[in-house]
């Protein structure tokens, strides 16, 4: 079933209820990425993200640059484990987090995930939903990557060869 309808629709109340405007950033993190610097931690996980010989590539990267370049802004790149770039985003080091995340990512209580931009078969058979993490309440940034990657999801779908949520 495509899903693609009801949320835009859903988005699209949040975003246009009377009272409720346009989702808050308590710490402005939309206003300061856009024509600034968006913070990424990138854990390297192939296809998703990977870096050789000083070049980033992958699924992730690309997506995460275009998003930054639609927003005039300069990627900031920094690599580390899951661990160490989650507790960096929870503290406000980092803007987003991405390496391959699934929507079971264990880092739930510590950042925001997106939703799922596009589903692959886990190595067991089951679905894998894949996400993207952003600090916790800053809700204009993670409404606009989530408007994005929806935009972007059947893109990334073909790239992978998954589904589209």
């Amino acid at each position: 079933m495509d899903r693609r309808p009801f949320l835009a629709v859903a988005l699209a109340a949040v975003l246009f209820l009377p009272g409720c405007g346009i989702p808050a950033d308590p710490e402005g993190t939309l206003e300061r990425v856009s024509g600034g610097v968006l913070r990424v931690g990138m854990s390297e996980h192939d296809p998703w993200t990977a870096l050789e010989d000083g070049e980033r590539s992958g699924v992730e990267v690309r997506l995460i640059e275009e998003f930054a370049a639609e927003r005039d802004a300069e990627v900031d790149w920094h690599d580390g484990g899951e661990e160490f770039l989650i507790g960096e985003l929870h503290r406000g080091a980092l803007d987003v987090v991405v390496g391959g995340l699934t929507e079971k990512s264990p880092w739930v209580d510590q950042a925001a995930l997106t939703r799922p931009y596009v589903v692959l078969t886990g190595p067991d058979g089951s679905p894998e939903p894949h996400v993207m993490a952003t600090r916790m309440g800053e809700n204009a940034l993670l409404v606009a990557l989530e408007r994005f990657l929806l935009e972007h999801e059947v893109e990334a779908a073909e790239e992978l060869d998954g589904e589209v949520p």
